[in-house]
């Protein structure tokens, strides 16, 4: 069982930055895959980036890619969310979710067997 806790949200300026994090319960989070997915007012949860986890692994969507940059330190059960260059269309709440490590990447929702209670990151024009 693996208990997540995000943090970091806020409110932004457009071309800002923030950084998310999540916080894990477990000895064994180690050996979970990590995503953050976010989900905007009236829209789907939709895949942002993901861990592999040992870390040696990352991918993103590419609504994001070259703009934010997931890491995680697991001495201390955290998962990391860079965000640079906010932009409005950014805005929304933020999850993070874990699983069972595995080979293949994972980017939909039913992948994902834990989720925390999200952050909301508002970006303003």
């Amino acid at each position: 069982q693996v208990q997540l806790v995000e943090s970091g949200g806020g409110l932004v300026q457009a071309g800002g930055s923030l950084r998310l994090s999540c916080a894990a319960s477990g000895r064994t989070f180690s050996t979970y895959d990590v995503g953050w997915f976010r989900q905007a007012p009236g829209k789907e949860r939709e895949f942002v980036a993901a861990i592999s986890w040992s870390g040696g692994s990352t991918y993103y969507a590419d609504s994001v890619k070259d703009r934010f940059t997931i890491s995680r330190d697991n001495a201390k059960n955290t998962v990391y969310l860079q965000m640079n260059s906010l932009k409005p269309e950014d805005t929304a709440a933020y999850y993070c979710a874990a699983r069972q490590a595995r080979p293949a990447w994972g980017s939909r929702r039913y992948e994902y067997d834990y989720w925390g209670q999200g952050t909301q990151v508002t970006v303003s024009s």
